[in-house]
Formats: C-alpha cells, structure tokens, sequence
C-alpha cells in the first residue's frame, strides 16, 4: 500500500496561517513527522489564489525538501504552479492531478509527459463528478485514452475514483468501491487511489468511518490512499487487512509493525 501524507495542505487552518507567515518550521515539522510515519509520499497543496501560488507552492517544496527526501506529490490543478515547482524537486513527484476536464488534461497532461512523472486521474469530467460508478468509468475510459494516446504507461497511472462524503450520500463509498473493481478489471495495470478522508467529511467521529473504508476499499482493489499517516490506529487497521486480505507473505509486515511500536494491542 502506497501512502501519500495528507497533511501538508493549504486548505487547512493553520498550514494556510503557515504558508501566508513563510513558517519553514510548522511546515518541516509536518514534513518530519510524516517522512518518519513511512509515507511513500508527502502531498504538498498550497491552496492559495492562482496568482500566488506558483510562488507559494515553490517556497513548500524548498522548506520541505531543507529536512526531509520523500518524494513529493504536487497538488494543483493550475499549470503554472506545477511547472514552477517541478522543476525544483528532487526526485520525480507524483502529479496530483488531471481529470476528464479538458482544460485540465490540456493543461496539466504536458508537464506529466515532459518530466515522465506518475499522475492521479481524477474521475471528474467537464460536468463535475458523475453519481453513478459506470459514469465514473466511462470517464477514466476517456482519461485512459488520452494518457495512453501520450505514451503514459498505465502503471504511472493512480485513478482516483473520488471518494465524496457519505454525510450527503450513503451510497459514496458503494460507489466509489463498485468503480474501482470496474476499473481494475479493465485497467489491471493502473494503481487505485483515494482521498480518504473525504469519506467521513461531516460526521462525528470520523476515524471510525475512515477505517471502515480502508479496509472495504482494500479489498475492492485500492493499493494508495491520501491519508493522515500519524493516525496510529488507521495505520493498524492498514496493517490488519492488508494480512487478512493475503497480501502481507508470512505475516511480516504486521508482526514487524508490532515489534516497532506502531500499534499496541487491546487490554
């Protein structure tokens, strides 16, 4: 299961406080903790006015890049903020994202090509996020198409069938796990994304109902997930079905995971 750490996002209160202050030290602070949780990588969102952001989204890759060599995911959907901070990063980031948006595709799809990065495809198209999963596949079929027409191997790929929160719509999550075994079916080579706390947006609680979704979402076929990695508990249940569902050989990963402390057990 790949990880890309949740936290370091504009949209939050006091990364967006951070970001506005130049605070290097909250933000590589973020970074640290995140790096050391064994994220695969750190999702870096400056969710500020297209005008600044180029300039806002480069200044969190230096601060980030200054204390920590995770890989980066940049998360824009504006072109001129990922073609500033691509190219200062380290090692080849993930492209978080295109879309069915044509504007988008347009737009963001070159930059993938050119630095040879993998990218999240969103299942959103010119008319937003369509409500039932065949609508959603259908749009990552027309994404697929584009991404493949571009010389992108389907394995760069990370198809993210948005999660939307269940405080709206009891069925997003059945939706969203339909999607993906449809997509894996016809795509068996691309990853299975999700922004995972989307899910629980709304609701009391919400790490109950994030777990609960990890693990119905593993089994449909997710193998990556933006999510908060410092989330002791979601990162046992992770462990947990990930042994229960025969992709951890000999038990290692859990049993190892135990011996470092990540996760302790009941009374």
């Amino acid at each position: 299961m790949q990880i890309i750490g949740e936290k370091i996002n504009g949209t939050r209160k006091q990364v967006a406080q951070a970001i506005v202050e130049r605070d290097a030290h909250y933000i590589q602070h973020l970074a640290r903790r995140q790096a050391e949780a064994g994220s695969t990588w750190l999702d870096v969102n400056a969710g500020t006015h297209p005008d600044r952001e180029p300039d806002d989204l480069v200044w969190l890759v230096s601060t980030i890049q200054a204390v920590v060599d995770t890989p980066l995911s940049l998360d824009s959907a504006n072109p001129q903020a990922l073609a500033a901070a691509i190219k200062i990063v380290n090692q080849t980031p993930l492209i978080n994202s295109i879309s069915g948006e044509p504007q988008r595709l347009n737009g963001v799809l070159p930059l993938v090509v050119e630095y040879g990065c993998p990218v999240i495809a969103l299942a959103m198209g010119d008319r937003g996020i369509p409500e039932s999963s065949a609508a959603r596949v259908e749009v990552i079929q027309r994404v697929l198409e584009a991404t493949r027409a571009a010389g992108i191997p389907d394995e760069r790929v990370y198809v993210d069938a948005l999660a939307m929160t269940l405080s709206t719509n009891t069925q997003s999550a059945v939706i969203f796990c339909d999607t993906i075994r449809e997509v894996r079916a016809a795509y068996p080579k691309v990853h299975c994304n999700a922004g995972l706390s989307n899910i629980s947006y709304g609701l009391p609680a919400r790490s109950y109902v994030n777990r609960a979704f990890l693990t119905l979402a593993l089994a449909a076929g997710l193998d990556c997930a933006i999510l908060d990695p410092l989330d002791r508990e979601l990162r046992a249940t992770l462990l947990a079905a990930e042994l229960v569902l025969g992709r951890d050989s000999y038990c290692l990963n859990y049993v190892r995971a135990y011996r470092a402390g990540v996760f302790t057990p009941n009374p």
